[in-house]
């Protein structure tokens, strides 16, 4: 009897340590598609996010026009994260929100720095898909108000912008609100990758983002990621490249 018991432990020991990568892969799938817009795909459900025209910053990459995805969640109606040509079903304004068995909370938060006198206010949201919490900032630039803070706080996932210009946060913004909000891993948006700067994009690139973010791993990744919400990453950046 001891033997076979012995035998059952080794069995469950050897099939913990030699489970091929394929067995423990992710089950949600990030895509960046460029100019902070994302597809993000679950078990059951995808998700565009910021849906852009390729006009301005966003002028030499590929509309995600012909993305296969249930619902659209944009910050706003503008053009570089509001683009729908196709009339897919789209979130965009504040209020809850339910799509089959998934709850989406949009709030209402400037898109400048002059509480919204400038381009409007932008709608961020926040949704649990795979039990992760996700909360999209892509483009919020004012401040969040304390009840806000509440709803967003500690989500598994947060999106923010962090390029500076007008319609985003820069980078020691983006480091003030998720010391507030304390998300486990933070995708930054909105942001040029290198040096070099644009004449039709006011962006900065990450530098000084990560040089607030010095309690925070940084991870570079190509263009897609697969996460695993059983063994989330904890204080983690993830650098995609568009």
């Amino acid at each position: 009897m001891f033997t076979i018991k012995l035998k059952k432990i080794i069995l469950i020991l050897l099939s913990f340590f030699l489970i091929p990568s394929s067995a423990i892969a992710g089950d949600m799938f990030l895509k960046s598609l460029g100019h902070g817009s994302f597809l993000i795909k679950g078990k059951e459900k995808s998700v565009l996010l910021n849906p852009f025209k390729a006009v301005g910053c966003a002028s030499e990459l590929n509309e995600p026009t012909e993305v296969n995805a249930d619902f659209i969640l944009a910050s706003s109606k503008l053009a570089d994260e509001g683009f729908n040509p196709n009339d897919k079903l789209m979130f965009v304004e504040p209020g809850v929100y339910k799509f089959e068995d998934m709850l989406l909370n949009g709030i209402e938060v400037p898109h400048d720095r002059v509480g919204g006198r400038r381009f409007g206010m932008a709608t961020v949201w926040s949704w649990e898909q795979n039990n992760l919490k996700i909360v999209h900032m892509g483009g919020a630039a004012g401040e969040i108000n304390m009840n806000s803070q509440i709803i967003l706080s500690r989500p598994d996932i947060l999106f923010i912008s962090i390029g500076g210009g007008s319609k985003s946060y820069n980078g020691n913004e983006a480091a003030g609100v998720v010391k507030i909000l304390k998300p486990s891993i933070v995708i930054p948006v909105h942001f040029v990758r290198g040096i070099n700067n644009s004449d039709d994009c006011d962006f900065s690139n990450a530098d000084l983002f990560l040089e607030n973010m010095q309690d925070f791993k940084i991870k570079y990744l190509g263009e897609s990621f697969e996460i695993n919400s059983k063994r989330i990453d904890k204080n983690t950046i993830y650098i995609f490249k568009d």
